[in-house]
């Protein structure tokens, strides 16, 4: 894959997590202003966000045409391993070293979002190519 192609995808990809992320970080600060624990708050917007964007990194972010059940399941896989860092990353910036969790979660947003493009693009919807030694199709 070109280096155009992979700039393309991160562009893609910066804007449906971009419009997501805000919109969700909007509503994780009015969940804990309400008195919702943080961590709490997290783990509900977390999950809600993976199943919004799934489609929308699929087809438009990676423009993947792969199957749609085993790519979900990745995509449940690596948002879980996202998850487990966020909630443990949160646990370590807020409860040990005492950060505010405003501006903890803002910046693992920017961090989990990196690992999960790296995911996304190289295990999730990855192409598929086929053996150096395959036969070319013939027309």
């Amino acid at each position: 894959m070109s280096a155009r192609s992979t700039f393309e995808q991160a562009w893609r990809y910066a804007a449906v997590g971009i419009g997501s992320n805000i919109a969700l970080y909007a509503a994780y600060l009015l969940l804990t202003h309400w008195g919702l624990a943080s961590k709490l708050a997290m783990t509900a917007l977390y999950w809600l966000a993976v199943a919004l964007t799934f489609v929308f990194n699929k087809r438009w972010s990676f423009g993947s045409g792969g199957p749609p059940k085993v790519q979900f399941r990745r995509y449940l896989l690596a948002y879980a391993l996202g998850y487990a860092v966020n909630l443990s990353a949160l646990f370590l910036l807020v409860d040990v070293f005492g950060q505010p969790h405003q501006v903890a979660q803002g910046i693992l947003i920017l961090a989990i979002a990196a690992l999960l493009f790296l995911l996304q693009k190289f295990w999730v919807f990855r192409t598929e190519r086929p053996p150096a030694n395959a036969p070319v199709p013939t027309q």
